[in-house]
């Protein structure tokens, strides 16, 4: 079971919108930039402290912070989220779904099943779980945008992140199937797609010793304004971050056949590929 804990705050006639996985990264990011375009905010994450600190920091810029603390791996966790915004009473105009985590490592004897469960539960099934509860809302009232954060990974099998990589190839095809469904609502859909990103992803995903881990990587900030501003403006998605995730995002991903680019990543993904000898 799940709990979640609640900061409640008034209707200030400002929009509201949602961002998940807020804490940190990315998330931090848009956020803050939800606020400095007159958004209040209800904000989700497992880490109570990273909470509080991006809830001060959209109140110094005049936002209503709503906290809610919950683990989105776990069904009532994702429900008691749902709950918090439906008891603002104010329709959510824009949502932010961007939770996730990933898992490096070798498929047989180096990753562990559990963790690997939970991360299909956080990237593929929770993101389901929220667009089921709110987009019916969002098509009701004749508007509203939702942000998904994917990846370039979800482009291209991914060799030593092979169930990540996999958690965001289904977002992408989730996303746009549905989109295809609700094109004619007035509710936008848009797929944030980088590659490596300066973030907690690394250390958490026990990468810090491949190529990737130890690479040249983009800064947060600047790939949440990325996303951000392709929402704003209803595009379908956006490759951001280096150019080098660019290129292969919108290039070498688009022509390439999957045993190349399967092959490709492994190289910069194996584990130990970044420890000079």
């Amino acid at each position: 079971m799940s709990t979640a804990t609640t900061h409640s705050t008034t209707a200030t006639g400002r929009p509201l919108a949602l961002v998940t996985g807020a804490s940190s990264g990315i998330g931090y990011e848009l956020a803050k930039l939800f606020a400095a375009d007159g958004y209040d905010l209800v904000i989700s994450a497992t880490q109570r402290a990273g909470l509080e600190r991006t809830a001060a920091e959209l109140r110094a810029a005049g936002a209503e912070a709503i906290i809610v603390e919950a683990d989105l791996t776990d069904y009532d966790g994702v429900e008691a989220l749902y709950a918090a915004v439906q008891a603002t009473g104010r329709p959510l105009a824009a949502a932010a779904l961007n939770a996730g985590v990933g898992l490096g490592g070798y498929f047989v004897g180096g990753t562990d099943l559990e963790r690997e469960i939970a991360m299909i539960q956080l990237n593929a099934v929770s993101q389901v779980h929220l667009t089921k509860r709110l987009l019916p809302d969002m098509v009701a009232q004749g508007g509203g945008r939702l942000l998904y954060t994917a990846s370039i990974s979800g482009t291209m099998p991914t060799p030593y992140e092979t169930v990540y990589g996999a958690t965001k190839a289904f977002i992408i095809s989730f996303a746009e199937a549905v989109k295809s469904e609700v094109k004619d609502s007035g509710v936008s859909i848009t797929l944030l797609m980088p590659g490596q990103v300066d973030t907690n992803f690394w250390p958490r995903a026990g990468m810090l010793d491949n190529k990737l881990g130890v690479g040249e990587k983009a800064k947060p900030d600047e790939v949440a304004k990325e996303g951000y501003e392709a929402m704003k403006e209803g595009k379908d998605r956006i490759v951001a971050g280096m150019m080098s995730s660019k290129f292969i995002g919108n290039v070498v991903n688009n022509v390439a056949p999957d045993t190349v680019k399967a092959d490709l990543h492994a190289g910069q993904a194996k584990p130990g590929s970044g420890v000079k000898e």
